[in-house]
C-alpha cells in the first residue's frame, strides 16, 4: 500500500483547529487528555483520523448549539 493512501483521511492538528474553531493548543490539549485520538507521527507531530474527529464532534456537541 502507498505511503499516500496511508494518509488518506488524516488531518494534521491545524486543520483540526480549523474545523473546530481553536487554537491549535487545544487540539494538543484535547489529544494530551485523550480526548481526542491521534496518531504520533514525530514527538510533535499528530495526525487525527477524519472519523475520530467526526466522533468528537458528535460527542461534544452542545445544547445550544445553533441558537442565536
Amino acid at each position: 500500500m502507498a505511503a499516500t493512501n496511508l494518509l488518506e483521511g488524516l488531518l494534521n492538528t491545524e486543520d483540526v483547529a480549523q474545523i473546530l474553531g481553536v487554537h491549535v493548543q487545544t487540539v494538543r490539549r484535547y489529544i494530551r487528555d485523550k480526548r481526542l485520538p491521534a496518531i504520533r507521527i514525530t514527538p510533535r507531530l499528530y495526525k487525527v483520523r477524519r472519523r475520530d474527529l467526526e466522533r468528537f464532534l458528535r460527542e461534544n456537541r452542545t445544547v445550544d448549539e445553533g441558537v442565536r
